[in-house]
């Protein structure tokens, strides 16, 4: 594999409005490039994903994270929970809670290491996928090859119906398994906010990979379908509203109808 160039940072940022800040990995493809959101709060700010974790996230953002911080992982994915083990307090839904303490779903960064079937099935999702992952390198002697996700002991396990008060702001825990088995959402029922992970973005949903569930993801696109959002700050690919919503979960359902 030809040398990377090393990048002169790693992670970008956008404001969106006060409170809320987007960060994301440039360098990474679109496949793994996850979308991280910091949210201030009164008493307690909300991270909710912390990308591959081959960079320190706590250090490039250390102006934001000036209170304390519940770090929440929507699922346990290596491109959304690499950079959990920088933060002290680790959120994570009980279905996935020993994946986060021992890093077991850790993905090469190399495509060489993905069987043929697997890169041509990433082709047909609509990933333009070359031989590695990462059009750059954090750092010099990285490998992308050797790329292995660090395991984080969860300090809180969750729940559907669980909470995340930051003092001002509260985010109702929602289990929207099927990318994953516990895969969740974050609600804020008074803003119609929802932060969704890989629940529902707006690109192609991986509902073939290893420990996906076509019948889970389906309750959850129905139950999706009847939430008053406002605004979805997903796991990649740009926030839509309840119009574009509607249109992502009822074109999944048209896709994989049910028995």
């Amino acid at each position: 594999m030809t040398a990377l160039p090393i990048a002169d940072r790693w992670f970008e940022r956008r404001t969106i409005d006060a409170d809320l800040t987007l960060l994301w990995e440039p360098h990474v493809d679109p496949l793994l490039r996850c979308n991280i959101w910091h949210l201030r709060g009164r008493d307690v700010d909300m991270l909710v994903d912390t990308g591959l974790g081959v960079a320190s996230l706590r250090e490039a953002a250390r102006d934001l994270f000036d209170k304390p911080l519940a770090a929440v992982a929507t699922h346990a994915h290596s491109d959304h929970m690499g950079g959990m083990h920088e933060f002290d307090h680790r959120l994570i839904h009980a279905c996935e809670a020993e994946a986060m303490a021992t890093g077991r779903r850790s993905f090469s960064l190399d495509l060489a290491d993905y069987p043929p079937a697997f890169q041509a099935q990433m082709k047909d999702w609509g990933y333009d996928v070359g031989g590695c992952l990462l059009t750059a390198a954090p750092r010099s002697g990285f490998s992308p090859a050797a790329y292995a996700l660090k395991g984080a002991e969860p300090t809180r396990v969750l729940a559907e119906g669980d909470v995340v008060d930051l003092g001002n702001r509260a985010f109702e825990v929602l289990h929207l398994p099927g990318h994953s088995p516990g895969s969740i959402g974050l609600w804020e029922a008074s803003t119609g906010v929802l932060f969704s992970g890989d629940a529902i973005y707006d690109g192609p949903l991986l509902d073939e990979i290893e420990g996906a569930d076509i019948s889970a993801y389906r309750r959850t696109m129905e139950r999706l379908m009847e939430l008053p959002v406002q605004v979805v700050h997903a796991g990649h690919d740009p926030s839509f509203g309840r119009e574009r919503l509607i249109e992502l979960a009822r074109a999944y359902l048209d896709r994989r109808p049910g028995p």
